[in-house]
């Protein structure tokens, strides 16, 4: 894979953990000091983008390559690619950002933050592994915990915000 230094993830050992939620309080942070944004969401349902027989799905049934669909103050972009890469993914939610976060994909090699819930979470995915992830930058949690990487509030999207502004989008360079 290709090196993408501005991606930071959001995982946790399972679902319910506040991923989402965190994530949108960093997004609004991000967003209200300036930055602009790309998010990827993974998901295990293989849900179609566009609704099954609506003109832009036909139309793109019929092949084309590219179907923009826009309304409002939103456009929506169906792209066909040959090769749905994660390359070929973070290409596309680079392109005009400063940074992309990921929600999921904890077995990708980049930076993550753990979400970590006390009374949800019994372990923490990227370090209770045979081999522990050497790509994990942080855990927010909503309890202290002792660990080699700082652990942030889970509650402060701010204080989450600030470490990922320092940390990749503006890192200081020794």
């Amino acid at each position: 894979m290709k090196n993408h230094p501005r991606v930071v993830a959001f995982v946790a050992s399972n679902s319910g953990a506040g991923k989402t939620t965190l994530l949108e309080g960093v997004v609004k942070e991000l967003k209200g000091k300036g930055y602009r944004v790309g998010v990827v969401k993974h998901s295990i349902h293989n849900a179609g983008l566009d609704r099954e027989g609506s003109d832009s799905w036909r139309i793109s049934k019929a092949g084309a390559d590219v179907t923009v669909l826009a309304a409002g103050d939103q456009v929506a972009v169906v792209r066909n690619v040959d090769d749905l890469s994660m390359d070929t993914v973070l290409k596309e939610a680079s392109s005009h950002t400063d940074i992309v976060l990921l929600e999921g994909f904890r077995g990708m090699d980049v930076p993550k933050i753990e979400v970590f819930r006390s009374g949800h979470s019994k372990m923490l995915h990227c370090r209770d592994l045979d081999e522990p992830d050497a790509f994990l930058a942080a855990v927010a949690s909503d309890i202290p915990l002792d660990l080699d990487v700082p652990v942030l509030d889970l509650n402060n999207p701010e204080e989450v915000c600030e470490f990922i502004i320092e940390r990749f989008i503006n890192p200081i360079e020794d």
